[in-house]
């Protein structure tokens, strides 16, 4: 099965088999690994990706139903040596301690940002719910959203 993406601004053209998820495709076909994989049951938010302007879990998404589809990983936020603001957010503001869910809170956050540009902190607070941090840092986190924000706006 070919499909064809784009995948952080850039076309791909890509030969599966039809089984694969986004995340393995990502990770082992296009050695972008980035996007964690962590629990492989849409649980824990650390594969995290943007299909189409909205945040997607890559662990439970098939890859062939990307077929046209524009994709956003972590790679394609920062430009050369910057820092997208939300990352920059994140490191300003501690909120990265063993580093393994920022992806994902990244581009969940990224996702929200995007379409709603002036969250409140409930809004913040309700579009990470699916993203788990075992270190437990959320407020740092949910600093960090807010100041890429009023950042960006």
């Amino acid at each position: 099965m070919r499909i064809k993406l784009t995948l952080n601004s850039k076309q791909q053209e890509l030969d599966l088999n039809g089984n694969e998820t986004l995340l393995e495709v990502i990770r082992d076909h296009l050695k972008l690994t980035g996007t964690k994989s962590s629990c492989d049951e849409a649980e824990c938010g650390s594969c995290t990706v943007i299909i189409n302007g909205r945040s997607a879990l890559s662990c439970i998404t098939m890859a062939c139903d990307c077929d046209g589809a524009s994709v956003e990983t972590i790679e394609g936020l920062s430009s050369g040596d910057e820092l997208h603001p939300i990352q920059q957010a994140f490191l300003d503001k501690g909120a990265v301690q063993c580093g393994f869910c920022t992806p994902g809170m990244i581009m969940s956050s990224k996702a929200l940002l995007d379409n709603n540009p002036k969250p409140s902190h409930e809004e913040i607070k309700r579009s990470l719910d699916g993203n788990l941090c075992r270190c437990a840092c959320y407020q740092k986190i949910f600093e960090a959203v807010d100041t890429a924000a009023k950042k960006m706006a």
